[in-house]
C-alpha cells in the first residue's frame, strides 16, 4: 500500500518526499503542474532567465533536480479534485483516478489574496503574481503597466520586470502609513532576519534607481469602458490620474486551503495574515489523523520556511508509521525546528507592516463585484446581510456567491471580511464558506472513472 501521498510538488512537497523515501516510505507525488517547482520555482529547471529572477529563486534548481533524480512515484499534471480518508481523486493524462495512502500530505503552497476594487475586472487588470507566472513560464510581460499594491512579492516582481529590460509606468504602493510604526514592535525579529530585510531594501534600491515613479497613495480606482484606460488615486487628499493599459495589483499572499477546507480538518482564523489557516501542530498534524500540512497552504512563511517544514511532516509521518523511532530522528527535528524559527523570525514584522488596509480587505463600494463566477456584487451582499444572512454559507442561497466554478476560492475570503465589516462580528465569528467535494470542477465522466477503478492501493 502506499504509505504517503503529497499534493503539491513546491519546495515543501519535494522536501518532503525526499525525506519520506529516506525513511522508507512509499510515496506518489500528485502536482498539477508539468514541471517540479509549485508557484515560487515555477519553471525553475529553465536556465534561460537566470539573471532575471534573481539567485533565490534558483536556490530551488537543486532541490528540483534531485527530486527528479530520487525516482519518487511523481505525476505531474495531476489535478486534484477530492480529498477524504477513503482516498483522493484525481484527473492525469489518463483519465481520472483514485489513490488511497495512510497518509496525506498537503503542500499546496499559496494564493493570491483577492482585492475586489473598482474596474477590477476590466481587460488590462491583473495579479501582480499572475504577470510573474507568464514571465517564468513563457517569458511574457506586459510593458508600461502600473504596479498597485504592497508586500515583498510586488517589489520583487517590479525588479524582475527591470531586469528583463521591461519598461514599468509606476509603482503605486498601498501600505498604510501607520503600519511602519506599528511593524517597530517586531524590530526585534526584523533584526534575527536582517538577511530578509537587507533584501528587500536592495530591491527598493534597484527600483529607483532605474528612475521608476513610486508613490505612496491612500485609494485607487481602475476605471475604463471596454478596457482598463486610467487608474484615478489619492495621494494626501489630491486627486491624481495616470493613462495605461495594464494594471497589476496585489496586497500580499494567503494560505490555499480549498483542498484543506473540503477534507473537514479545522481552521482557525488567524489575525496576523488576514486568513484561514488549518489547525495543525508544528509537525503539520491536523485534527485528521491520515491529514497533515505544510509549506504555506499552513502559514505564509516563504520557501526555506516551506523546505522546512516539510521534512519536519514526512519525519512525523514516518514515526507515526513506526518507519523510525521518536529518538532516531529527536536530534534531527531538533535542528530543523531550530532552522524553522530562524527562518520564521521576522514573518511578524513583515505580516505588519505589509498589512492590507481595511477598505481593501472589504470594498465600501456597492458596485463593486465580489464575486466574479456569479457576478454577485457588494451591494447585493449588504442587502443579504439586512435581510438576516447569518454566514457565508447561507449567502450562497441569498446571492449565489461561492456557487460558481472557483467555488468560492476568489470571493471566500472577501465574503468573510464584507459581512464581517458590516455586522461588527469578528472574521472569525462570521466563518468561512463550506468546501465540499469536488473542489474543482470535473465531469461526470471523471467521476464515474474513480467510482469504477479498481482499488489503487500500489502495493
Amino acid at each position: 500500500m502506499i504509505d504517503l501521498i503529497i499534493i503539491g510538488a513546491g519546495p515543501a512537497g519535494m522536501t518532503a518526499a525526499l525525506t519520506a523515501q529516506e525513511c522508507g516510505l512509499k510515496v506518489v507525488v500528485l502536482d498539477e503542474q508539468l514541471r517540479p517547482g509549485g508557484q515560487i520555482y515555477r519553471n525553475v529547471l529553465d536556465t534561460s532567465k537566470d539573471t532575471i529572477l534573481g539567485p533565490d529563486y534558483f536556490d530551488g534548481r537543486t532541490l528540483a533536480q534531485r527530486f527528479l533524480a530520487s525516482g519518487v512515484d511523481y505525476r505531474p499534471g495531476a489535478q486534484v479534485w477530492r480529498i477524504d480518508d477513503d482516498g483522493v481523486c484525481f484527473t492525469g493524462p489518463d483519465g481520472a483516478s483514485i489513490l488511497r495512502a495512510r497518509h496525506v500530505l498537503l503542500a499546496v503552497g499559496a494564493m493570491e489574496r483577492p482585492v475586489p476594487t473598482r474596474g477590477w475586472t476590466l481587460p488590462g487588470v491583473m495579479t501582480a503574481g499572475a504577470a510573474q507566472i507568464m514571465l517564468k513560464a513563457s517569458g511574457v510581460v506586459a510593458p508600461n503597466a502600473v504596479f498597485i499594491g504592497s508586500g515583498p512579492l510586488l517589489f520583487l516582481i517590479v525588479a524582475q520586470y527591470l531586469r528583463a529590460g521591461v519598461a514599468v509606468k509606476a509603482v503605486l504602493e498601498t501600505t498604510p502609513r501607520g503600519n511602519y510604526a506599528s511593524a517597530l514592535r517586531h524590530a526585534g525579529g526584523a533584526l534575527r532576519g536582517w538577511r530578509y530585510v537587507r533584501k528587500g531594501m536592495g530591491m527598493l534600491s534597484e527600483i529607483r534607481r532605474a528612475g521608476v515613479r513610486i508613490e505612496k497613495i491612500d485609494s485607487y480606482t481602475l476605471a475604463g469602458r471596454d478596457h482598463l484606460e486610467t487608474v484615478d488615486y489619492v495621494v494626501a487628499g489630491q486627486a491624481r490620474q495616470i493613462g495605461c493599459d495594464t494594471a497589476l495589483i496585489h496586497q500580499g499572499v494567503i494560505p490555499a486551503v480549498q483542498a484543506s477546507l473540503s477534507s473537514g480538518c479545522a481552521h482557525d482564523w488567524n489575525a496576523a495574515q488576514v486568513a484561514w489557516l488549518p489547525k495543525a501542530d508544528a509537525s503539520g498534524r491536523t485534527d485528521k489523523d491520515w491529514l497533515r500540512v505544510a509549506g504555506d497552504c499552513r502559514g505564509i512563511a516563504g520557501a526555506l520556511s516551506a523546505q522546512l517544514s516539510g521534512e519536519l511532516a514526512a519525519l512525523a509521518i514516518a514515526q507515526d508509521q513506526n518507519r523510525v523511532t521518536a529518538d532516531e530522528i529527536a536530534a534531527r527535528t531538533k535542528r530543523v525546528r531550530a532552522k524553522l524559527n530562524t527562518d520564521n523570525a521576522v514573518r511578524p514584522f513583515l505580516d505588519q507592516l505589509y498589512l492590507p488596509r481595511p477598505d481593501l480587505l472589504a470594498p465600501t463600494n456597492d458596485d463593486v463585484t465580489i464575486c466574479r463566477c456569479e457576478l454577485v456584487t457588494r451591494g447585493q451582499i449588504r442587502q443579504a446581510v439586512s435581510e438576516g444572512c447569518p454566514g457565508p454559507n447561507q449567502m450562497k442561497a441569498f446571492t449565489r456567491s461561492g456557487m460558481g466554478p472557483c467555488q468560492g476560492r476568489m470571493c471566500g475570503p472577501v465574503v468573510t471580511q464584507t459581512m464581517a465589516a458590516m455586522t461588527g462580528l469578528s472574521p472569525a465569528a462570521v466563518g468561512h464558506y463550506r468546501i465540499r467535494s469536488p473542489f474543482r470542477p470535473v465531469t461526470l465522466h471523471e467521476m464515474a472513472q474513480c467510482a469504477e477503478a479498481p482499488d489503487q492501493k500500489a502495493t
